[in-house]
């Protein structure tokens, strides 16, 4: 199953959620005052947010006039393309172009994150890349032990230490390793939640500062791992971590199990950050590479 289906699949909640609306929207006969409002509000409803709903119909009333457009379903493919174009904020593949590459991974308890990390180990493996995990995430009971059993399933390498230990030392040792062993690409685990976002920011900035002290020449991605099920709840999680940590990249996670996934246009736009990856299933190839036309055509069909 190619990404269209796939996705076309996980988005089936979103995409009913939508055509209720949408469908009334685009069967108006005018282009009018009414037709935008009614918009603003389908876009809202399927967590795109006010923000960028609002910045969407804008933007479509100006491409309507600019190219006197007469009927509804004109308007409905310029509003497809203004939404890829909103997804569109730079390459949507990882940056693995050193030997090594590093990519941490942030993002709070319970959004997936060891998970996708350990689907991106999986896919990386099957492209040939030697992959060595770092289990960073000292703080969480079984974060370690739940990455281990992704290294196994996926033929990954890990570093580890005993629970508590401190962060930035197992991320020392992992760099220390992937250079012995030659590896293709670190991926880094960090710990979900701290006491308070200093303390986070304080953990985050030790770990960059090992890897830019160890590896300065190596490309490095921080990909912020989004649960898609919590909407907008994920967006202000996005801003906040894109100030604290200098986010690079987004994984959106669960899309199957949400009618919410607008949400992942609105933290493209809002965050002008590219969207890497989207998860919509619990396998590991469930987990898919984003490519922003695919997704918009399963999203408004």
């Amino acid at each position: 199953m190619g990404f269209f289906d796939k996705i076309k699949q996980g988005l089936a909640k979103t995409r009913d959620a939508l055509s209720s609306t949408l469908e009334n929207v685009f069967t108006l006969s005018e282009i009018d005052d009414d037709f935008y409002d009614e918009l603003e509000e389908s876009l809202i409803l399927a967590d795109l947010g006010v923000d960028t709903s609002v910045k969407a119909a804008k933007l479509l009333r100006e491409k309507v006039k600019q190219e006197h457009m007469k009927t509804t379903e004109e308007a409905k493919t310029a509003l497809k393309q203004i939404l890829v174009d909103m997804l569109s904020q730079g390459d949507t593949a990882l940056n693995l172009s050193t030997k090594p590459a590093v990519v941490l991974v942030i993002g709070v308890n319970g959004v997936g994150k060891t998970t996708t990390i350990g689907k991106i180990a999986t896919r990386l493996v099957k492209e040939g890349k030697s992959v060595l995990m770092v289990a960073a995430d000292t703080f969480r009971a079984a974060a370690a032990d739940q990455l281990e059993i992704w290294a196994g399933r996926s033929g990954a390498d890990i570093v580890r230490q005993n629970e508590g230990a401190d962060p930035a030392s197992v991320v020392f040792d992992g760099i220390r390793a992937a250079k012995a062993r030659n590896v293709d690409v670190i991926l880094i685990d960090t710990a979900g939640r701290l006491h308070n976002k200093q303390n986070l920011m304080n953990e985050l900035g030790k770990i960059s500062r090992i890897v830019e002290r160890e590896l300065p020449e190596a490309a490095r991605e921080v990909l912020l791992v989004l649960d898609g099920t919590t909407g907008q709840n994920g967006l202000v999680q996005a801003k906040q971590f894109k100030e604290i940590a200098g986010v690079t990249a987004v994984a959106l996670t669960k899309l199957d199990g949400t009618a919410k996934g607008g949400i992942v246009i609105a933290v493209a736009d809002a965050l002008q950050i590219p969207v890497k990856f989207v998860g919509v299933g619990e396998q590991a190839d469930d987990l898919m590479p984003f490519e922003a036309q695919p997704f918009v055509e399963a999203l408004l069909q």
